[in-house]
């Protein structure tokens, strides 16, 4: 979207819409996220409002790492104004110690996809004895 200046015939640019772009070198990411632990299973929730989950969003684990990926499809219109962001997301993140991925669940509803699986055993710290000599 641009606007003219008074008087002028030069278009500019919406600033609001160009502030509202990732920064370069930044972690912005349009799939937020939000992990936590707690008795034993590991969520992760994403938000992924206006997404058909069955045609849509897709969740696979490989090699430690949990992947997100939704596709959002533009629908062009004759006339109008959008601040919408098309095209295909992707979010992955690593997995903790101990995540049982063959016991993987998924939920999607209200526009927030939530992705469970129970931890084997918890992580803990030990203390290791070196040896002299």
């Amino acid at each position: 979207m641009t606007s003219l200046l008074p008087g002028s015939r030069m278009a500019l640019p919406n600033i609001a819409a160009w502030l509202d772009r990732p920064w370069p070198f930044t972690d912005h990411n349009p799939v937020r996220i939000e992990e936590s632990t707690d008795g034993g299973t590991y969520t992760v929730r994403a938000e992924l409002p206006g997404f058909d989950p069955e045609k849509h969003i897709s969740v696979t684990t490989h090699d430690g790492l949990l992947t997100v990926e939704a596709d959002r499809e533009e629908r062009k219109h004759a006339d109008g104004h959008s601040e919408f962001s098309y095209g295909k997301f992707s979010r992955t993140v690593s997995l903790p110690a101990g995540a049982v991925t063959a016991e993987v669940t998924a939920r999607y509803a209200d526009g927030i996809l939530e992705i469970s699986m129970p931890l084997a055993g918890q992580p803990h710290e030990k203390q290791i004895k070196i040896e002299i000599g």
